[in-house]
């Protein structure tokens, strides 16, 4: 099925990575053919990704040998998060760069160390909650908070753990040059493991020790990018609403006031399906018209589709909420469909790929016409 070519942000989950080199790898090279096709397809790509379980790695790791002597110094969190960029981006660009070969297409891969600027008055620096690292016990983890000001909570009853703050993205540092390389045919990952988190001082950048959330970075960067879609891939098909109850529901799509009443109600874990919510609700607030999709890796080429995954668009993308099919805005169709000729009924297409209307007479049997728009005969998919 042939689909209008689009620019799209995929948010790749870090614990979809692996837990060690090997299993990263392993995992890394089934995530790359997937992404592999959507690129095969003609989509303008722009990856990024967590990086969860690899910075704790490496963070743990810096820690340990500082603490067995003054010949390996104390390592920046800001460094161990550049550290886990190029971790994870070598993997994931040799492992996409081969499976874009296998599939005869000559474009390249290419890795950016990223820096994402924070502001510095963001009230997350009051209140620290995102653990990483260590478990240590209470007389250890006072006697490092000491010597370093590091701040500890008791983790589930395993021990202490440091936190540090989570603030919210202001601006891609190099989005200008991830502009020029997807302008110049690149496949670009960025923003891994949400940024390198900086503050400005002086009219100079600093690195700092926070975790900024990957999917509110990779949503700022469809933003800033322009993108058509923003595409956060994660461990289910759709989000669910009463999740674990025995009336639990999975969601086909929701409009941005939807998803402000479902967080209201709090149906979304915080620090799990709750930022990826919120980082499409800025995305659709800030491009009305497009969309943001919620999915699982293996249904990403179903959910460009409109067969998986849970949609969010702003109430009003166009007049009424719809959109002539194949148009640019055709995203904004209430039908859920990526464009008209996405298998609603089958094979059968509604449309040229140029967006121009088929005859009534050609379209499917019992395919009502579309109230979004009729025109000159033009047959329409059902907008509901």
């Amino acid at each position: 099925m042939k689909r209008n070519k689009k620019r799209i942000v995929v948010a790749l989950g870090g614990n979809a990575l692996g837990n060690t080199p090997a299993q990263q790898l392993k995992q890394v090279r089934a995530a790359a053919g997937i992404i592999a096709d959507l690129a095969a397809e003609g989509h303008e790509l722009i990856i990024g990704h967590g990086n969860g379980p690899q910075v704790g790695i490496i963070n743990s790791a810096m820690n340990y040998a500082a603490q067995c002597g003054p010949r390996t110094p104390y390592m920046p969190f800001a460094e161990c998060g550049a550290m886990s960029q190029g971790f994870i981006g070598y993997h994931l660009q040799q492992a996409l760069q081969q499976s874009l070969q296998r599939r005869g297409i000559g474009k390249t891969v290419v890795s950016v160390v990223t820096q994402v600027e924070v502001d510095p008055q963001d009230p997350a620096f009051l209140h620290p909650t995102k653990p990483i690292g260590n478990f240590y016990t209470r007389e250890e983890a006072e006697e490092i908070s000491a010597e370093r000001e590091f701040t500890f909570v008791e983790d589930a009853g395993r021990g202490y753990r440091r936190v540090v703050p989570s603030p919210r993205p202001r601006r891609i540092v190099e989005l200008g040059a991830i502009r020029k390389m997807v302008q110049s045919g690149l496949l670009v990952i960025a923003a891994g493991g949400g940024g390198i988190p900086v503050v400005e001082e002086d009219g100079e950048l600093r690195g700092i020790d926070a975790v900024v959330d990957k999917d509110m970075s990779c949503s700022r960067l469809a933003v800033q990018m322009k993108a058509d879609m923003l595409l956060i891939l994660t461990a289910v098909d759709r989000v669910c609403i009463n999740f674990n109850r025995p009336d639990q529901k999975a969601l086909d799509r929701m409009t941005i006031g939807q998803a402000q009443e479902y967080i209201k109600e709090g149906q979304f874990a915080p620090g799990s399906m709750l930022p990826k919510v919120e980082a499409c609700l800025e995305f659709a607030g800030a491009l009305p018209g497009r969309a943001a999709v919620i999915t699982s890796l293996e249904s990403a080429r179903a959910a460009l589709d409109g067969l998986s995954g849970t949609w969010i668009r702003s109430e009003e993308t166009v007049p009424g909420g719809m959109a002539r099919y194949g148009s640019d805005l055709c995203e904004a169709a209430r039908c859920g469909a990526d464009r008209c000729e996405a298998a609603r009924y089958g094979e059968a297409r509604y449309g040229s790929d140029s967006g121009g209307a088929a005859p009534a007479e050609t379209a499917p049997q019992g395919a009502p016409a579309c109230p979004a728009f009729q025109e000159d005969g033009d047959v329409l998919v059902t907008a509901i």
